[in-house]
């Protein structure tokens, strides 16, 4: 991809032809925000997010996209849409990619309503991540008002559970990429200067099941084996592998044990929150919870979990990054990036290879809180950027 770019310089004119064309179409962008955000689309009720779905099918097949409805028992059915369907072309494929669920359960609207205001626009799910389901239809839309053909057949997957996971989709998500040559991720932009996203970290959660024995705690507590204790004492271990030096998070955020106060705790358990910047770290993480064992005679430990994402290395986004730089620099716009804690679906399509630049989204703040906004002078620049990157790479 890296060598490919180098030689094939981008069309230098295309970022400010579509930011021309955006400029004063604010309103009608925002109509079709409002629209999607109150559509609500919690990921554990399969009904409400298909209802959204059918909103997003709408709109891309009124601009003749051709859409595919991926099926699911449990979860929201999953979308892929072929953005310019009867156009083939042969240079390969550009693949968008979003997801239409949220974190907030139904009914948050009556809470924290659309509303437009101090140049923002807020609202449940507006800022992670439905402006940028926005942005892409409105980087569509200029593309084709400015007459310019991508260069790769451009394809969105937009799916159902990311916030939980991604359980259902990752196949799904894993072979789309594998037949692309980037992936441009749609998720928000880094708060709250809007840079791009080009490194996240892998994350995971671990349990670990600290087993002892019960016994009356003043009759013979010799008897007994204290769970909670043993518990108490691996946390102070594997607290000491937190690094914010090499990129690493180990946090136990969640404990339970024993069942009242005159009993040895038999059993105790903790959840622990896995962060780590490179894969190497990751792996050594895992390895090492792998080698724990009881401090306690007679105490047993059970692990289970691990990570569920790997990092998304900065070199799996840097040639895009570079790219992204280069188009911005012709409307003096001095493109900013960052790496963050948080992961995405953008982690599994690095991590078989694929480059993927994430943070194309909306500018704003306030991701999975009341506050949720974004910033509305942000809108035309954004979908500038994503539709000239769409059209040469």
């Amino acid at each position: 991809m890296g060598a490919a770019m180098a030689n094939d310089a981008p069309n230098l004119e295309v970022l400010p032809a579509l930011l021309r064309d955006l400029r004063g179409r604010d309103a009608e962008i925002l109509r079709l925000i409002e629209k999607f955000v109150n559509a609500e689309s919690p990921s554990l009720d399969k009904s409400a997010v298909d209802r959204f779905g059918k909103i997003v099918v709408a709109e891309w097949s009124r601009r003749g996209a051709r859409v595919r409805r991926i099926r699911q028992k449990q979860r929201g059915d999953h979308l892929l849409v072929n953005a310019a369907p009867g156009t083939p072309r042969t240079r390969g494929q550009i693949l968008l990619l979003g997801h239409l669920d949220t974190v907030y359960d139904l009914g948050t609207l009556e809470r924290m309503p659309y509303r437009v205001s101090g140049g923002r626009a807020w609202g449940p799910g507006i800022f992670d991540m439905k402006g940028g389901l926005v942005l892409a239809l409105a980087a569509v839309d200029s593309l084709k008002r400015c007459k310019v053909e991508p260069r790769k057949n451009i394809v969105c997957l937009w799916t159902s559970d990311e916030e939980i996971g991604s359980e259902s989709s990752r196949r799904i998500i894993e072979q789309e990429a594998r037949r692309s040559d980037a992936v441009l991720v749609l998720e928000p932009a880094a708060e709250p200067a809007g840079a791009l996203k080009t490194a996240r970290k892998g994350v995971g959660e671990l349990e670990i099941r600290a087993i002892g024995r019960a016994a009356h705690s003043g009759l013979k507590p010799e008897e007994g084996i204290n769970a909670v204790h043993e518990l108490a004492m691996q946390i102070a271990r594997i607290s000491r592998w937190d690094s914010l030096r090499r990129g690493t998070g180990v946090h136990v955020d969640v404990i339970h044990g024993g069942t009242r106060t005159n009993v040895i705790a038999a059993e105790a358990h903790a959840q622990v929150d896995l962060r780590a910047s490179r894969a190497s770290e990751m792996r050594r993480i895992e390895r090492q919870f792998r080698a724990l064992r009881p401090i306690l005679p007679g105490a047993r430990l059970e692990i289970h979990g691990g990570f569920s994402r790997q990092p998304l290395e900065r070199k799996m986004s840097a040639a895009l990054f570079r790219q992204a730089q280069t188009l911005a620099a012709t409307v003096n716009w001095k493109l900013q990036e960052a790496a963050v804690g948080g992961g995405s679906d953008g982690n599994f399509t690095a991590a078989i290879g694929v480059p993927t630049l994430d943070g194309l989204g909306a500018v704003g703040a306030g991701a999975h809180s009341t506050h949720e906004h974004i910033v509305i002078r942000e809108l035309a620049r954004r979908a500038a950027l994503l539709g000239a990157l769409m059209a040469t790479l």
